[in-house]
């Protein structure tokens, strides 16, 4: 984990001067004092020249005056952008899907917050809709949902709370990098995010290098309804799970460039043409945590009439992730990278081996 280590790198090395200022005399331990204090108040400098700052995305352009100091997060892992650069938001989603302890907050940022010594941040119920009054309560400077699904009514009350960082076009379609830099600009920290998206690059190529059979597949990201088999879902190539996969070196499969949207994230294919799979080598479902399930589906699809023309269900090589956290990892943050991307690169590659 890049940002982990880092994070651990930097603490460590704090431990380790502060145990060492320990065994030097007063006028040493003052000096160290003074130049961590001028080299604090020289990065909070340079990171407030970079304001005022002005976004443009979907609903128009915001432009945050000044540095904030308190950040808040709605939509998907917004929330890892602040904390991968060293800081704690106020405030940001819980998490309902893909938790393993059902504390709302996923391993990785559980990882982060500790290693950042950070307090507790309020986790937003958004289970039916936005929380604005949990939002409002936090008293934010800023609120980052530049991956999110945020309507243009939800738009203007947010901003009413605070300027509000909102998708670039898409509800649901920003790319990885696209959060990165946006938010990252958002909090003053945009070469830092610049260095971020470098480092996320240089884990990606190295896991994608650890498994080379990714690198000639077409993979695609289905949704499969047990009750209609007539109806394939499919993540189209603008949708972060697949265009991550695309970015990271794996080829277009046909149903991706026939099927694609510029407005949609997810579009639904009908099986009564299936040949438009042919060209597919692993499909990628999420199904359940119950083995014996997902393979009564799969025996399920590979029956059925039409799904078991596709090569790929009929070979067998349909990868369930379940509803883990490495599940959510497949819709990758700044975060979940270091932390699983090796073990998630291995497994949709196992069917191609």
């Amino acid at each position: 984990m890049r940002t982990s280590r880092v994070l651990a790198g930097i603490l460590a090395a704090t431990l380790t001067v502060s145990l060492a200022a320990c065994s030097q005399d007063s006028s040493e331990t003052s000096s160290d004092s003074s130049s961590s204090s001028t080299a604090s108040s020289q990065s909070s400098d340079v990171s407030n020249e970079a304001f005022p700052v002005t976004i443009e995305h979907a609903f128009g352009e915001t432009t945050i005056e000044s540095k904030p100091e308190r950040i808040a997060t709605v939509g998907w892992s917004n929330h890892e952008v602040p904390l991968a650069l060293g800081v704690t938001p106020v405030g940001f989603e819980k998490v309902t899907w893909g938790d393993d302890d059902n504390n709302g907050i996923l391993p990785w940022v559980e990882e982060t917050l500790s290693k950042l010594g950070s307090d507790d941040p309020v986790l937003f119920d958004a289970t039916d809709s936005i929380p604005f009054e949990e939002i409002a309560n936090t008293a934010p400077d800023v609120i980052l949902a530049s991956y999110s699904g945020i309507t243009q009514e939800d738009y203007d009350q947010l901003s009413q709370i605070a300027p509000v960082v909102a998708y670039p076009e898409i509800a649901w379609g920003t790319s990885l990098d696209e959060m990165i830099e946006m938010n990252s600009k958002a909090i003053g920290l945009e070469q830092e995010g610049k260095d971020l998206i470098a480092d996320l690059d240089a884990e990606v190529a190295s896991a994608i290098d650890a498994n080379p059979e990714l690198k000639d597949a077409k993979p695609v990201f289905a949704f499969f309804d047990e009750s209609d088999f007539s109806q394939i879902g499919v993540y189209t190539s603008i949708d972060p799970r697949m265009s991550f996969l695309l970015d990271a070196g794996v080829q277009e499969a046909s149903v991706l460039k026939e099927h694609s949207s510029p407005d949609s994230f997810y579009e639904q294919v009908s099986a009564e043409n299936p040949e438009t799979f042919d060209d597919v080598d692993v499909i990628i479902t999420y199904g359940t945590e119950d083995d014996a399930a997902n393979a009564e589906l799969l025996s399920k699809m590979q029956a059925d009439p039409l799904l078991s023309r596709i090569p790929a269900i009929a070979e067998g090589k349909v990868v369930f992730l379940g509803a883990n956290p490495l599940a959510a990892s497949a819709n990758e943050s700044p975060l979940s990278i270091p932390w699983g991307i090796n073990e998630y690169f291995a497994k949709i590659a196992e069917p191609l081996k």
